[in-house]
Parts: C-alpha cells; sequence; structure tokens
C-alpha cells in the first residue's frame, strides 16, 4: 500500500465517524500523507457579533484539517496542544480554506502547521497543532 492509499483510507475511516466536522458544512477536500485540505462556506449562522465568522468555527476547521493530516498515517493521532491566530476575518458567504501540512513527526509526536485562507487568498488564520499517537489504527492493513 503507498502512502497515498494509506492517507486517503484513513480518511474515509475518520470522514464516516466525524459528525461535527460535517454538522458545521466542512468539506474534505484532498488528503495526502502528512497533509490534509478541508473547506467550508461562511454562512449566517457561523457569524458572531461583528457580523464575520466567528473565531470558534475557524479554530475548528483549522482543527478538523489537523486532524485527518496527522491521522493519515494509519495510526491514531489525538491533539495534544493547538494555537491559532486570527490575522483577518472571514466574511459572510465566502470559502474558507484549510491546509494543514506536517512539519514533523518523531516517535509518538508530532507537529503540523495550517494556513486558513479566504476566497480571495488572504491569510485569515495561522493554526499550530501538536499530536499525539495513541493505541489502535483506523482500518487494518493487509
Amino acid at each position: 500500500m503507498t502512502p497515498q492509499e494509506r492517507a486517503e483510507r484513513s480518511a474515509q475511516a475518520m470522514w464516516a465517524n466525524d459528525r461535527a466536522s460535517k454538522w458545521l458544512g466542512m468539506t474534505l477536500d484532498a488528503v495526502g500523507p502528512g497533509t490534509c485540505t478541508m473547506s467550508f462556506e461562511v454562512q449566517d449562522h457561523h457569524l458572531n457579533g461583528h457580523l464575520i465568522c466567528h473565531g470558534g468555527y475557524i479554530f475548528t476547521l483549522a482543527d478538523s484539517a489537523f486532524a485527518f493530516a496527522c491521522n493519515s498515517h494509519n495510526k491514531n493521532a489525538v491533539a495534544q496542544q493547538n494555537q491559532i491566530s486570527f490575522l483577518s476575518p472571514g466574511k459572510p458567504g465566502e470559502r474558507l480554506v484549510a491546509v494543514a501540512a506536517e512539519v514533523s513527526l518523531s516517535g509518538r509526536s508530532g507537529v503540523y502547521d495550517v494556513v486558513v485562507t479566504g476566497a480571495d487568498g488572504r491569510q485569515v488564520a495561522l493554526f499550530r497543532g501538536l499530536s499525539r499517537i495513541i493505541k489502535g489504527h483506523h482500518f487494518e492493513e493487509e
């Protein structure tokens, strides 16, 4: 099995059970070894009192992309620590895209960076996630 096939099968297994990302309207756009791209359209119910996308939804988008990236090796991984910096607001009606990339994977610990961009390509947020591999796999390998 190639690393790309492993990433795709891991993502399929996770996506089947990911009620939160689906409920928020996210799509799983691409996955690869240590990488993931997810997106969602900022809708009325995502807006805060300033009529911009609530930061919690932007964080959740970045966190979901991080989760699929760090689980792409068919090893169960969970978040150990995450941080986010908001750079510009998410606007009503625009599609936000989160691209996660593995920076380091050593033993059971991983570091992932996620860039969230707006429809015009501007950076909306920068997210760094630290993962920890736990027991288990997403599917049995032959």
